[in-house]
């Protein structure tokens, strides 16, 4: 890290923030991993997406392929990424699948497959980084969990199996990591308006009541929006937050908290 972004770690929040580190964003080609990609890039880091497919990408941002269920695939990008910036700083691990179903209608195949990637991809990269992370004078790194990990929700058995696994994972990296200078957090979405979750509504019989549903369960009203967990995943990234590690940040309308009467 430059002497420019270790400067950084004191001071009020500023476009740039994140001068001179280098962050990786795991499904960062869209949704929530893309407005976050280009929220850090925007405020001064070297941000490298890694997805499956990683055409059509910003001119900010730097893409590499990488398919987390594969160990080879995760540390030849990483490696890269490292060599390509002179290290890696940040990482976000944002890449994830949902799940429709109870744990009657999701088979052995659904659960392998879905925590493959949730879980074990987000272990196999915070493996792949480490080396690198260990090396910055700002090492973060921060998990996407969901409020699915705090909260039951209807239809949502394996997922929600498979975000609680993530928000154990983080607290316990933070505890084995803390004292190498490695900070990790989780961030916690309600439901987030983004093409995953239109996927998840084809699969309804009735998609339009199932949005007014997703829409009404926040107390706010409404979904989410990826660049509101964006500015949270960024905070928790940031200098700004140097002593906050092992915590788990809501953005989720205030639904895990609030119990506000029906209108």
């Amino acid at each position: 890290m430059s002497d420019q972004a270790a400067a950084g770690t004191t001071g009020a929040p500023s476009a740039g923030r994140f001068t001179g580190l280098t962050a990786i964003v795991t499904g960062g080609a869209s949704g929530i991993g893309l407005a976050t990609a280009t929220l850090l890039a925007a405020s001064g880091a070297n941000v490298a997406v890694l997805d499956l497919r990683i055409d059509g990408l910003p001119d900010a941002l730097q893409g590499f392929e990488c398919d987390i269920t594969d160990r080879p695939s995760v540390v030849s990008a990483v490696d890269e990424v490292a060599a390509r910036f002179g290290g890696v700083d940040i990482l976000i691990n944002n890449a994830g699948i949902g799940s429709v179903g109870t744990v009657e209608e999701n088979d052995d195949a659904e659960w392998m497959r879905v925590l493959n990637v949730n879980v074990i991809g987000m272990a196999r990269v915070s493996a792949a980084a480490l080396p690198h992370l260990r090396r910055s004078s700002h090492a973060a790194v921060v998990n996407l969990c969901s409020i699915a990990a705090t909260s039951g929700l209807p239809q949502r058995a394996l997922y929600g199996a498979s975000k609680a696994a993530v928000y154990g994972l983080t607290i316990a990296m933070a505890t084995d990591h803390v004292r190498e200078g490695i900070r990790v957090n989780c961030v916690n979405p309600g439901t987030v308006h983004t093409p995953f979750v239109d996927a998840n509504l084809a699969k309804f019989s009735d998609p339009v009541a199932e949005l007014a549903a997703l829409n009404a369960r926040q107390p706010t009203g409404r979904m989410v929006t990826p660049e509101e967990v964006a500015s949270a995943i960024a905070y928790l990234a940031s200098p700004d937050s140097g002593s906050t590690t092992g915590t788990a940040l809501a953005v989720d309308g205030g639904m895990h908290t609030l119990r506000v009467r029906p209108q």
